[in-house]
């Protein structure tokens, strides 16, 4: 078996991981919402277009 993030060898003290540092970039994605669940509930549908909708019609922020 093989890291996930850096496909070096795993280690018994990160496991699935090589080092605490592919545990903490794993974590990141998790926070960040790169890794996402996916849902069929209809609410969950509906939070989302909300969002996004707001998202898109919010005024844009000057630099």
């Amino acid at each position: 078996m093989s890291c996930p993030i850096c496909s070096g060898e795993i280690s018994p003290k990160y496991r699935p991981f090589c080092s605490r540092r592919c545990a903490d970039i794993d974590l990141a994605k998790w926070l960040n919402g790169s890794y996402a669940a996916p849902s069929n509930d209809p609410d969950d549908i509906e939070t989302a277009l909300e969002a996004t909708e707001a998202a898109l019609n919010a005024p844009s922020k000057p630099h």
